[in-house]
């Protein structure tokens, strides 16, 4: 068959999104947080949005009205339902017509700023080290290898690069690579530039003047021993008792694994709610949060100025005419976001009644198919609504992601995988240190309580806890 170019016609139906939709899909799955910033950005952007401000009694006698007939604002109102397909006093007006006040539309009183915006930043632990470096009588040679030897330590503390590299990049000698290393290591904090952890302990343990000890052999030569408790070995491997043992091991658990744990230059996020679920006399409230959030609306001044088309030329009126309608859009999309978040928060409270009246063992399994269902939504409408938001209650602060979890079958129905993690946690808190259970034994006690599941399933949610194993649980005195 011989190869041709030829032009054909086609007629298929494709899915576009466009920009106004990607937007409001955007402003959908943000948190509270970047919402906020949206907010600010796209006012500074647009000049047809503008911050509304509340006005006091006396500023609003000082203003002079004047009056306009009674048909100004009806070519404006034609042009903004050309523009945008609605009208958009219209369009919130209609906001609260099911019945339902969606909290965030009611004007509140002004809450203080709290004193965690204003904390100091953290100490830095390069500025930290560098210090020490500058005070200290080392050459100049010594100290410009420091520097070096500093700029490779890690968030955690330790030395990432090995002395041959130190060599290569200063271009020095590896004594005095050697000497450097020395110098950042008797820095605070104890342990710094180690390069591992036999190392870092060892560091900390020769500042206690413990060369030499029973302890620094076994940090030498028991690492793996002391992580699986192998307490009655190491006694037997020194012939020591295993009282001199158990001293040496809580001397041990005094040292810091993570020098650098106190200098993290890590910025601390705080969780914003983005939903508070209320209980009140008449039944639960839900107040969508806008704190910080700066209220828009439509400038009013440039609204007026579309009025006169023979003031621009067609490019400025143009250009007047997507402002505006990107600003309706814009407008819709926000309203359309805390509309949708209010009912699936409204959806997710009907489902887990019982764990809003009551506590986290009455948690029921639910997937975002239910809660799609229940709304009529697509299923990935709900899991951008959820993505990364918070919601308030009088249990605590809780992601939304934390009301969904798959279903176990038990003697009593289904009951939900989150609360089974809850109640593993409940008995290992409980359990006895000296002796604690193992993962069969969490499997019994499961089944005392007419929860049946496999041992790997408890080793599993075990580790999603960050529940260490058995051996590593247990503590001697």
């Amino acid at each position: 068959m011989a190869l041709e170019n030829r032009l054909e016609l086609k007629l298929s139906q494709k899915l576009m999104l466009t920009p106004q939709l990607q937007q409001a899909i955007k402003l959908l799955q943000i948190p509270q947080l970047e919402l906020s910033q949206a907010l600010t950005q796209e006012l500074v952007e647009n000049p047809f949005l503008e911050m509304e401000e509340e006005i006091t009694k006396e500023e609003v006698e000082s203003m002079e009205v004047e009056e306009e007939p009674d048909d100004a604002e009806a070519p404006l109102e034609k042009l903004m339902s050309a523009l945008g397909g609605f009208s958009v006093d219209e369009y919130f007006e209609e906001r609260s017509s099911d019945g339902r006040d969606l909290g965030y539309f009611t004007p509140g009183t002004n809450t203080p700023q709290s004193f965690e915006q204003f904390v100091n930043k953290g100490a830095d632990l390069y500025e930290h080290l560098l210090w020490q470096l500058r005070l200290s009588d080392a050459s100049e040679n010594i100290r410009q290898i420091g520097e070096i030897v500093i700029g490779n330590i890690d968030e955690n503390g330790y030395l990432r690069v090995t002395d041959e590299e130190i060599v290569e990049s200063a271009n020095a000698d590896i004594n005095a690579v050697r000497n450097a290393i020395e110098l950042v290591q008797g820095f605070d904090p104890p342990g710094i530039a180690a390069r591992n952890l036999r190392e870092c302990l060892l560091l900390q343990l020769r500042l206690l003047n413990l060369s030499g000890s029973l302890i620094e052999k076994i940090v030498i030569n028991n690492i793996g021993d002391l992580e699986k408790k192998k307490y009655q070995q190491i006694a037997r491997q020194y012939n020591s008792p295993i009282d001199d043992i158990m001293v040496a091991v809580k001397v041990i658990e005094g040292l810091e694994p993570k020098p650098a744990r106190n200098f993290s230059g890590a910025n601390i996020v705080y969780v914003v709610p983005d939903v508070f679920i209320i209980k009140t006399e008449a039944g639960y409230q839900i107040i969508l949060n806008d704190e910080g959030l700066p209220k828009l609306r439509i400038n009013s001044y440039y609204k007026k100025l579309l009025l006169h088309k023979n003031s621009f030329a067609k490019e400025d009126k143009q250009f007047l005419e997507e402002k505006l309608r990107s600003a309706v859009w814009f407008l819709k999309s926000l309203d359309q976001r805390n509309k949708t978040i209010y009912r699936v928060t409204e959806s997710i409270l009907n489902f887990q009644r019982d764990f809003f009246d009551k506590d986290i063992q009455h948690l029921k399994p639910l997937n975002l198919k239910d809660v799609a269902l229940d709304l009529n939504m697509h299923e990935s409408t709900i899991s951008r609504v959820t993505s990364n938001k918070y919601l308030s209650c009088s249990h605590g602060v809780f992601n939304f992601r934390f009301f969904f979890s798959s279903a176990l079958h038990g003697d009593m129905g289904e009951i939900s995988s989150t609360s089974v993690k809850d109640l593993i946690k409940k008995i290992v808190s409980e359990e006895n240190p000296k002796e604690p259970l193992s993962d069969q034994r969490i499997v019994e006690l499961l089944k005392s309580n007419n929860i049946t599941i496999a041992r790997r399933t408890v080793a599993k949610y075990r580790a999603e806890l960050n529940i260490p194993s058995q051996s590593q649980r247990r503590k001697f005195e």
